[in-house]
């Protein structure tokens, strides 16, 4: 699907505020409130718009840690390890990955000795796991990514 200009204020729109009414939604981006409702409709349908969100703060609800773990397994497992991963509701992310580590895992733990759990008794238990490496989160310097603006840039760019 090619986006212009109010595909993209529609999706920023979106992004900031996903629970906007489609009259608001309309008002903002410039159009009256039925055009814009079958833009995002179409949006949702061609798949750039994959769902609606709540956003939830991790610290708020007790996980006062954030770990990227570097899994590397035996290949002939991954299919196990993915199953595992997706399972597991620690494990907040989890990319395969070039490189010497084939995962990249992003997981949450309500304190060190959580952690340490964790990664002992479960996540070293992992179909195939052979070795991870563990970096901790000290502090978080950005989260979100527009991706409206991030496509807006990609295309003004070529």
């Amino acid at each position: 699907m090619d986006l212009d200009a109010l595909d993209h204020k529609i999706i920023s729109a979106l992004e900031a505020d996903a629970r906007i009414s489609f009259a608001a939604l309309a008002d903002l981006v410039g159009l009256s409130k039925t055009p814009c409702w079958k833009r995002v409709k179409a949006l949702e349908e061609a798949g750039v718009i994959k769902g609606y969100r709540t956003i939830l703060d991790p610290a708020q609800l007790g996980f006062g840690l954030e770990a990227f773990v570097q899994v590397s397994i035996d290949v002939e497992l991954f299919e196990a390890f993915e199953a595992a991963v997706r399972r597991h509701p620690l494990i907040w992310r989890c990319h395969a990955t070039t490189g010497e580590a084939d995962y990249l895992l992003h997981i949450l733990a309500a304190d060190m000795a959580a952690l340490d759990r964790l990664l002992r008794q479960e996540l070293n238990r992992l179909p195939g796991v052979r070795h991870t490496m563990t970096s901790m989160s000290t502090r978080e310097i950005k989260s979100d990514i527009s991706f409206a603006d991030a496509a807006w840039h990609i295309g003004s760019s070529r």
